[in-house]
């Protein structure tokens, strides 16, 4: 088959594989998709909104699988290594997105892809072999059932050794709502239940082996481009001392003094072993080496040493979901488990709330189980049932809003949308709070990581207590995510660069001429494109809330008698989104942004 033509995107195709009669095609990607919504997220996005039905089942046949890469993908361009993956989420309902470091994504991007779309549902399990331009099904029933680091090993003995692959294990075989979706062994599409969706259509893994090279269009500005981005990463503190030398747990210790470590499920914000779970901890008892992926020179990641096994992690997330949001302050015991996790296919930040959650119903008398702020005992087995749909552990596999729900007590889960909420309690930063509120796929931190500005001074710091000002700084950071998620790109470079730098790094690959408020202006299409999904799917503006234990002050610590403003912030969000006070996009604003036939 020959290469798209020059008026299609660079040498890029879309795969399409039909599960429920094992067949393959593939597509040029179209020029007017790449300029409209570039890769990764926002192409995702759009296959979804052209091609699924409202309303439908997440775990049904008909739900689609996308993975997908972005413009810059295997390039020069540091951290392009990322993919994402897209689909309607079993656990909020909404359009999801959730995207992994590893060297996946890269691999993909060298096969020849910018996507891969999976229909239908195999009649037994299955994974797709990609090797270069060579697309085949085979058999999966030697792995259905196993660990994601079998599963790996296996699969890499059964193609090449060279390849990657993103696998689900258990837990998405069993099409648990908290289900993610495993490469490198330890890095996690973990979010929203992608995992799930993976498993209801009988696909154990993707295995890709690209050998190709991701076209360029201006070597010369592309290598101007990357020098500037790299420098910046030197220069700045964040993304050249701390993630390199403590993780992202450095982020324990700053956030606990800010008394917005959420702790015993968001009762305080304050825990009072945060140094026993601190990144200067990990570094000193389990740390064994740093973790790059692709193009990175950053470095963030962690290989520890637990009881005597090198085990991937665990993030700043993981500690918190698993450690002081259950009371528990043992590093080892929490790493142990973010390794268990990752070996059943579990998002841990989503797992942690849920427990946490739990344990404050029985805490409160609503739930009856052996479950205890501070206790591990147990634990591991309940991390178990949850993967396999046993006992206590199916109720927790639906999530914490659905658990909080059944037992009576919904004011109790930790969530947005169904989405559990991460480690900042949104109390001390009225700017992310309404991040939270606002986000298109649930209670997420990175639609808009306020933390920079509010908490860490990066840009430049602002006042973290003030209202005035938050709704269009969250718009520009919402705007800007869904860019650098449709690049695909890690969003750690935002600490380093402006959009001027992305949209340099964008023009220099593909040849586009983009400048920053360009790059922007595409952003806000992807956000209000996934707006419309939601709204398509019956959510609306009473969604955009937070649980009410926020509009109660903190008890103590470094954010004391801080509430959620929520109430004066929401009207002018809207307002400068170009939406209505329900929470609709115009008819103005969708022309404006090209999607006025949508």
């Amino acid at each position: 088959m020959s290469k798209p033509s020059s008026d299609q995107y660079s040498d890029a195709w879309i795969l399409h594989v039909s599960l429920s009669d094992r067949t393959v095609r593939r597509e040029p990607f179209p020029h007017s998709l790449f300029t409209n919504f570039l890769g990764g997220r926002g192409l995702g996005v759009k296959l979804l909104y052209d091609r699924l039905a409202a309303r439908l089942d997440p775990l049904s046949p008909d739900n689609l699988l996308v993975f997908a890469v972005g413009p810059v993908t295997a390039t020069a361009v540091p951290t392009s290594g990322r993919f994402a993956v897209i689909t309607k989420s079993p656990l909020t309902g909404t359009i999801f997105d959730s995207n992994a470091g590893g060297s996946f994504g890269a691999h993909l991007r060298r096969a020849g892809y910018a996507a891969i779309m999976f229909e239908g549902r195999s009649s037994s399990p299955v994974y797709l072999w990609l090797n270069n331009d060579n697309a085949e099904i085979h058999d999966a029933s030697n792995v259905w059932g196993t660990d994601t680091r079998l599963t790996t090993r296996r699969l890499l003995d059964e193609t090449d050794s060279q390849a990657q692959v993103a696998c689900i294990g258990p837990a998405g075989e069993n099409r648990v709502k908290l289900a993610a979706i495993i490469t490198d062994e330890h890095r996690a599409a973990g979010r929203g239940g992608v995992g799930a969706v993976m498993g209801s259509k009988n696909l154990k893994a993707v295995v890709v082996h690209g050998t190709g090279k991701a076209a360029v269009s201006n070597e010369q500005a592309l290598n101007k481009a990357v020098e500037r981005a790299r420098r910046l990463i030197k220069k700045n503190a964040v993304t050249d001392k701390s993630l390199p030398v403590y993780g992202t747990a450095v982020l324990v210790s700053v956030i606990n003094e800010h008394g917005m470590l959420p702790t015993y499920n968001f009762q305080e914000g304050t825990f009072n072993d945060a140094e026993g779970v601190s990144g200067e901890k990990l570094l000193e008892r389990l740390y064994v080496r740093q973790y790059h992926c692709y193009g990175c020179p950053i470095g963030c990641g962690r290989i520890s040493r637990v009881h005597g096994e090198e085990v991937g992690g665990p993030e700043y997330e993981t500690i918190w979901a698993l450690g002081p949001q259950c009371g528990i302050n043992d590093l080892e015991w929490i790493a142990a488990a973010n390794h268990r996790c990752n070996l059943l296919g579990i998002d841990t930040i989503s797992m942690g709330s849920t427990i946490g959650c739990a344990m404050e119903l029985a805490q409160k008398g609503k739930l009856s189980a052996p479950l205890r702020f501070g206790q591990t005992d147990g634990i591991f087995e309940l991390i178990d049932d949850v993967a396999f749909g046993r006992g206590l552990g199916a109720e927790l596999g639906e999530g914490s809003r659905a658990t909080a729900l059944r037992h009576g007590a919904p004011e109790l889960a930790m969530q947005v949308k169904g989405l559990e909420i991460p480690a900042y309690d949104p109390r001390g930063v009225q700017g992310h709070a309404l991040g939270y509120a606002t986000s298109n796929r649930g209670g997420c931190h990175l639609r808009s990581y306020l933390i920079g500005p509010e908490i860490m001074g990066v840009p430049v710091i602002v006042d973290r207590d003030r209202t005035e000002g938050k709704p269009s700084l969250v718009i520009l950071y919402q705007n800007l995510s869904a860019s650098m998620d449709s690049l695909v790109l890690c969003r750690f470079t935002n600490f380093a660069w402006t959009v001027d730098d992305y949209a340099d790094l964008l023009a220099g690959c593909t040849g586009l001429q983009i400048d920053g408020p360009g790059l922007l202006a595409l952003g806000e299409r992807i956000w209000n494109l996934e707006r419309l999904f939601n709204l398509r799917e019956g959510l609306s503006s009473r969604d955009d809330k937070l649980p009410p234990r926020f509009s109660t002050p903190l008890p103590e610590g470094g954010s004391r008698n801080r509430v959620v403003n929520l109430e004066e912030m929401l009207p002018k969000y809207y307002a400068l989104r170009g939406w209505d006070k329900e929470g609709r996009p115009t008819k103005e604003r969708l022309k404006r942004l090209g999607l006025a036939k949508v």
